[in-house]
């Protein structure tokens, strides 16, 4: 509480606690005045209207000049929290202003930074995707030169199936290019080892096969005879024909490769002279594919009569039989002398053997004698060393007794 107040209240109560004493005192003591009491309480009431006016007038002079102070002193207070808020603003909005600036710098060179990074990259895909739409259009470029090519040689393919349709339609020249065929195959097989093989070879009853193929015994020579039943066959699969005509040239088909087997069986198996079984060449993988697949009594057929049919494929694959057998049997041929050798050999180590026993025991002796040499050559250098390290001790000399 301020001092003022309490004095003001101490004030205004002093003359009512006196009122109130003199009454009680008056009343205890049983002579209360009345009139007395009534004129006291006016003047009481003046002087306390007088002290209450004085003191309203003191508290309000005082009320103002304490509401004064206090608006300035809130007036300054206010000003100088206003002038410290405004610095600490100020002193805030550079700092946000220089920290945005900093940070929207690196963020502007964090954005440029990037967008360089973007834009390499970008760079180099499109520059590896022109590259490899170059590439792309390049390839697209050769594989159309390519089709190019492809479609002239398929035209240049299509003259010449017309060609060889030409060819194919004539016995003579169809019997040519099996032989043809025939030759290429057992040229690819063997090679140049004209040995196992030969073209247009005479028998003995004055036959002339295609080829023979010599295998070793109990095989014995092979007679290979090309055939190529063309005509019943595309007149067998030709859809332009009626289900009956394509009926017939089957039977007909059938008939022509019967013939075919019973000139084989005939003609190129002799007893004694070839083997007891002979090949039949069919220079198309087509007719050898229809054989196996509808017309298998042909293969039993061809099994009666000890005849094998075969294809450019099967035949290649019976050629590297015969070749695999051939050469087994040249190894068979050739076993006791590889085994004369082999012992000729393991006589010559064992020889070798004890020469070199011999002459390692001689470099053990050798070697012993060089490192005895070499321990007396040590002692030798060190007695010398020994000898060149002594120090002669000079002699003293005598003096004449004639002298002394």
């Amino acid at each position: 509480m301020e001092p003022w107040i309490a004095i003001l209240l101490v004030g205004i109560l002093a003359p009512l606690l006196s009122v109130g004493m003199y009454v009680l005192l008056g009343r205890s003591s049983g002579s209360f005045d009345n009139e007395k009491y009534t004129k006291d309480s006016m003047e009481t009431r003046v002087f306390l209207n007088k002290e209450i006016g004085q003191l309203k007038e003191e508290v309000s002079s005082r009320i103002s000049r304490e509401y004064g102070e206090l608006k300035n002193d809130v007036t300054t207070i206010v000003k100088t929290n206003n002038e410290h808020i405004n610095n600490q603003i100020t002193q805030f909005g550079q700092s946000i202003q220089l920290k945005l600036s900093t940070d929207f710098k690196e963020l502007n060179d964090q954005i440029e930074k990037r967008l360089n990074d973007i834009n390499k990259k970008v760079e180099e895909r499109l520059t590896e995707g022109f590259k490899q739409t170059n590439e792309t259009f390049q390839n697209i470029a050769d594989r159309i030169t390519k089709i190019d090519e492809a479609q002239k040689n398929i035209q240049q393919l299509s003259i010449s199936i017309v060609d060889l349709q030409g060819v194919l339609t004539d016995k003579k020249t169809r019997g040519l290019f099996g032989e043809v065929q025939l030759k290429q195959l057992l040229s690819n097989t063997f090679g140049d080892r004209e040995q196992l093989y030969k073209m247009q070879h005479k028998l003995s009853n004055d036959k002339m096969v295609d080829a023979v193929v010599y295998a070793p015994e109990p095989i014995g020579m092979i007679s290979i005879d090309s055939k190529f039943p063309l005509e019943n066959y595309n007149r067998m699969v030709d859809s332009a024909l009626t289900d009956g005509e394509r009926l017939d040239a089957r039977k007909l088909f059938k008939s022509d490769v019967k013939k075919h087997i019973d000139a084989i069986a005939s003609k190129y198996i002799i007893l004694g002279e070839t083997s007891d079984q002979a090949i039949m060449f069919l220079p198309a993988e087509a007719i050898f594919a229809e054989i196996n697949a509808y017309h298998y009594e042909l293969i039993d057929y061809a099994q009666q009569r000890n005849v094998m049919i075969t294809s450019p494929t099967t035949l290649l694959s019976v050629l590297t039989i015969v070749e695999a057998i051939v050469l087994e049997a040249e190894r068979n041929k050739h076993s006791k002398e590889m085994q004369l050798q082999i012992s000729k050999l393991a006589q010559e180590f064992n020889r070798f053997k004890d020469r070199w026993g011999k002459l390692n025991r001689d470099i053990d002796a050798l070697a012993d004698d060089v490192k005895k040499i070499n321990t007396t050559s040590d002692k030798i250098t060190k007695s010398f060393d020994s000898i060149a390290s002594v120090q002669l001790v000079p002699l003293p000399e005598f003096v004449d007794s004639e002298e002394n």
